[in-house]
């Protein structure tokens, strides 16, 4: 009997060695070589946030196409919040995404305001519950430079059998984030003149920043190409500023919640960091606030 049982576990840790291995092996931000060695990899989803017309100009073969709007929209006056459940679940079935899907993020690299379009599309997916997400390093303009495949016929996925599986710890709001100043790593991705309140957003009330908040921009991920720094130099720049304890709670804000989603995706997926949260009105919805504490 016991035999029995020992050869039963050793099959089924056979059996899921192969998915553990390629879990392992797609790393949070995947390189255009990858991604073109495993265009036909069982449950891999390539997701094009690009509008559809540069969509139908030309995209990786196989992706399907999900513009960017869909994903963050706007509610009320704040311009970049995440869409409703039902939507989004909605969107994920359309467009053939499983709970257990591989996703790889493709968007445009080419300016600041694009780059952070791919991470914000991959919280949103972990808040769905998706979490084996990937995003392509430079996008769809390195692909194109390398001279890889192009394909003008557009993805028709199978619904997909998504299921909900939320897991709001993703977000916090203003309530939450006035009641961890003092206790949570507060971090303003901001550049350095709008933290310090030289600058601000027209959509901002006030210059400024949140309370007790560090500066940690984002722009410092990037390379001149839109490419992602090496992994040890992304460290070596946030560590400094949020800390080593993988445990601490740690909310990123921006100006709408969208940059933000940059460092929180590399802290959680590349780094570890378990305790992380994007506050989504970020400063257009602080500064609305009157009582909200706000340093210059």
């Amino acid at each position: 009997m016991k035999k029995n049982i020992r050869l039963s576990f050793i099959t089924l840790l056979l059996l899921l060695i192969p998915a553990l291995v390629f879990a392992r092996a797609m790393d949070p931000v995947v390189s255009t070589d990858w991604l073109e060695a495993n265009l036909k990899t069982p449950k891999l989803v390539i997701v094009d946030i690009r509008k559809v017309e540069d969509y139908r100009a030309g995209h990786i073969p196989g992706a399907v196409n999900i513009f960017y709007g869909s994903w963050a929209i706007k509610k009320n006056d704040l311009l970049n919040e995440v869409t409703y459940k039902d939507d989004l679940t909605d969107l994920l079935i359309d467009s053939g995404i499983q709970n257990d899907s591989l996703v790889v993020v493709v968007g445009k690299t080419g300016i600041p305001s694009e780059r952070a379009d791919g991470p914000r599309v991959a919280l949103t997916l972990h808040y769905a519950g998706v979490t084996n997400v990937a995003l392509l390093d430079g996008g769809q303009e390195k692909w194109v430079a390398e001279n890889k495949a192009i394909s003008t016929e557009a993805a028709r996925p199978e619904d997909g059998s998504y299921e909900e599986n939320f897991n709001p710890n993703v977000f916090t709001d203003k309530k939450g984030v006035l009641s961890k100043i003092g206790e949570a790593v507060i971090v303003d991705v901001r550049e350095s003149a709008f933290y310090k309140g030289e600058k601000k957003k027209n959509f901002v009330s006030k210059a400024g920043r949140i309370k007790g908040a560090v500066n940690l921009p984002t722009n410092q991920v990037y390379t001149a190409s839109g490419t992602f720094r090496p992994k040890e130099d992304l460290l070596k720049i946030a560590e400094p500023v949020v800390g080593s304890d993988k445990i601490k709670e740690i909310i990123f804000y921006c100006d709408t919640g969208k940059a933000c989603s940059t460092w929180w995706f590399l802290l959680q997926e590349h780094f570890g960091y378990q305790n992380a949260r994007i506050y989504d009105g970020s400063m257009q919805e602080w500064t609305m606030d009157p009582n909200a504490p706000i340093e210059p």
